[in-house]
């Protein structure tokens, strides 16, 4: 009981935080609905099932778990994100330390992001006669 409380209130916070990436600018939002989705499979079978099923989120996550594909939308819109993040970190008062570290953890997730395959046509068609 403990444990599948835990794994609930990891899916929770990690959801929270995706939803808070929606609005945000460089908080990353997909990686941390993939994070709540693991740990609602481990522990809350309805949330799972909302995620998979959600109507903006659903398609994407299901595109990752079955071709570990991103989507280029999601590729552009993180690319332009983290563009700003970076233009807005070095126009801060911050430690040009926390600059550069911040910088080049973005440049790392854009290239592992952009390296990521991007769905096939045959599989977006398929996904949208399964939604009809």
């Amino acid at each position: 009981m403990v444990i599948t409380l835990l794994w609930r209130f990891f899916a929770l916070i990690f959801l929270g935080i995706a939803f808070a990436g929606v609005i945000l600018p460089g908080l990353p939002t997909t990686e941390f609905l993939l994070m709540a989705l693991w740990c609602s499979a481990k522990g809350w079978p309805q949330l799972h099932h909302w995620l998979l099923h959600h109507p903006r989120f659903g398609h994407m996550i299901q595109q990752w778990q079955q071709h570990r594909a991103i989507p280029r939308r999601a590729k552009v819109i993180a690319l332009v994100s983290m563009t700003i993040s970076c233009c807005l970190l070095f126009l801060s008062g911050l430690p040009l330390w926390v600059k550069c570290v911040s910088s080049s953890m973005m440049v790392a997730v854009l290239y592992w992001l952009i390296t990521r395959p991007e769905p096939s046509n045959d599989t977006e068609v398929s996904q949208m006669k399964l939604k009809q």
